[in-house]
């Protein structure tokens, strides 16, 4: 019996390793592709990276997950924007594209909504206390931002509420290229943030200013690069969620039966965004939740 069990405590040992060295390789695996001469965007474990190479050093917007990938990241930017980081923009306050930033020293400028700091010091303060204290957003504004770095133009657009209350936009203007952080999900089921102000309603509206913007290429905030018409198809889709998720409230269905009848179109080969251990992002969740913002279930945080 002793030596069975220290068999299979061996090879729970042995599993766990190999589960943890999994982990870590996931965690500090980068994909980068180049989208013009100078932009590129950064594929890992959270949200997508966009960077954007000057005469000076990189712009990068978004720093995924966990702060040792935001070392790697910080690494992998600088070699190939050829110089030291110039400015960090973080599209909204969830974890998967801020909590890299603890990886650059305090005082670098990082852009970013008032909105996405109230709602970052609201749901996440925890985090930025500490070793991660002073490398929160400290450039932010209400309604637009332009940066001139290296021969660039980088201008950041809050348009409206979509993901959360706080989401951004980033344009490369002389590249053309659109990093649209989580209001664009390409191919993949979106997450409404509702209590920190998202709203299935609203998105559409957003989306619309959004795609009055002079761009060519999208970077989404998950999913693979697209173009206008990947923008376009996933407003489609936001907009017939919204019309769904009103008419039921409006007919006085439940929740239940606004699941078991809904009928969407707009979704053929959409794919589940998935955290191992915390949460599905699929259909019935992006229903849910546009259902519970319709019925008036979830009512966004007041911050000042």
């Amino acid at each position: 019996m002793g030596r069975k069990l220290g068999i299979a405590a061996a090879v729970l040992i042995a599993a766990v390793g190999l589960a943890l060295i999994y982990g870590y390789g996931q965690l500090t695996s980068f994909h980068s592709v180049e989208l013009t001469d100078s932009v590129h965007v950064i594929f890992g474990a959270g949200g997508n990276v966009g960077l954007l190479k000057t005469d000076r050093g990189p712009v990068i917007v978004d720093t995924m997950t966990f702060p040792l990938q935001g070392r790697r990241l910080k690494q992998l930017a600088e070699r190939i924007g050829g110089g030291p980081t110039q400015a960090l923009i973080n599209t909204h306050y969830h974890g998967d594209h801020t909590h890299g930033n603890p990886a650059w020293a305090v005082g670098m400028r990082v852009v970013s909504t008032g909105r996405t700091l109230s709602y970052l010091e609201h749901f996440d303060s925890d985090f930025w206390r500490g070793e991660s204290e002073g490398t929160a957003p400290n450039d932010t504004f209400a309604d637009s931002h332009e940066m001139r770095v290296g021969g660039k133009t980088i201008r950041s657009y809050h348009l409206g509420r979509g993901h959360t209350g706080g989401d951004l936009v980033v344009l490369f203007v002389e590249d053309r290229v659109l990093h649209a952080g989580d209001l664009f999900f390409s191919g993949r089921y979106p997450r409404i943030d509702l209590e920190a102000g998202g709203s299935a309603q609203h998105w559409v509206t957003t989306l619309d200013r959004v795609l009055a913007l002079d761009f060519d290429q999208v970077i989404p905030g998950h999913g693979p690069v697209t173009d206008r018409a990947g923008l376009t198809r996933f407003r489609s889709f936001i907009a017939e969620v919204a019309e769904l998720a009103a008419e039921a409230a409006a007919a006085g269905k439940t929740l239940d039966q606004t699941l078991a009848t809904a009928a969407l179109t707009q979704d053929a080969g959409y794919e589940v965004m998935w955290i191992p251990f915390l949460v599905n992002f699929d259909r019935d969740s992006v229903i849910r939740s546009a259902w519970e913002e319709a019925a008036g279930v979830v009512e966004p945080v007041e911050l000042p």
